[in-house]
């Protein structure tokens, strides 16, 4: 699947979605305090896992997220790791616009995982039993390498560390 392919995948313009807006950084937890005017639309259809587009002097971040609430504020996390991509600053203010997230985990799944897991009905099975939280966090632990082939490979020993028993995730990918 060409990076084209993947973005017109990722966002489904039929979907709700909000204008793009201005936005930076709160705090020390590297959050952003979400204007209740701008996700209304989000709160009000009970949608809390979103798909964002950051922009930032010319450079664009595509990635999924979660509206939260604390203190009757809603809060978004964004990372150092993507303030680093985006070549942002404290008190820079970036673009940010939100979509609606129809993928099935709340995130893309890797497709060799995928693939993993569907030729893998007992290690799926296990999977799907999981909350969607801990789904999310084994998919991040392969998502993370780059390699096509070592995406198979920690798919391949997940799914192998689930059939043992193992569920605790930084066990996931560790040779018994």
């Amino acid at each position: 699947m060409t990076a084209e392919q993947r973005l017109i995948k990722f966002y489904d313009l039929s979907k709700l979605k909000t204008e793009p807006f201005e936005i930076t950084v709160t705090g020390s937890y590297y959050s952003l305090l979400l204007p209740v005017a701008i996700i209304q639309p989000f709160l009000e259809k009970n949608i809390k896992r979103v798909k964002a587009k950051a922009s930032f002097e010319g450079k664009v971040l595509h990635f999924h997220a979660a509206i939260q609430k604390r203190n009757g504020s809603y809060y978004m996390m964004f990372g150092k790791r993507y303030q680093k991509e985006l070549g942002l600053f404290p008190n820079d203010y970036f673009q940010l616009q939100f979509f609606e997230d129809d993928s099935k985990y709340g995130v893309e799944m890797p497709e060799e995982l995928d693939a993993v897991l569907t030729s893998d009905y007992e290690a799926y099975q296990i999977f799907d039993s999981f909350t969607d939280g801990k789904k999310r966090g084994i998919i991040y632990a392969v998502a993370r390498y780059k390699n096509s082939q070592t995406r198979i490979d920690k798919s391949i020993l997940i799914c192998e560390n689930l059939k043992r028993g193992i569920r605790y995730n930084p066990d996931l990918l560790k040779s018994f």
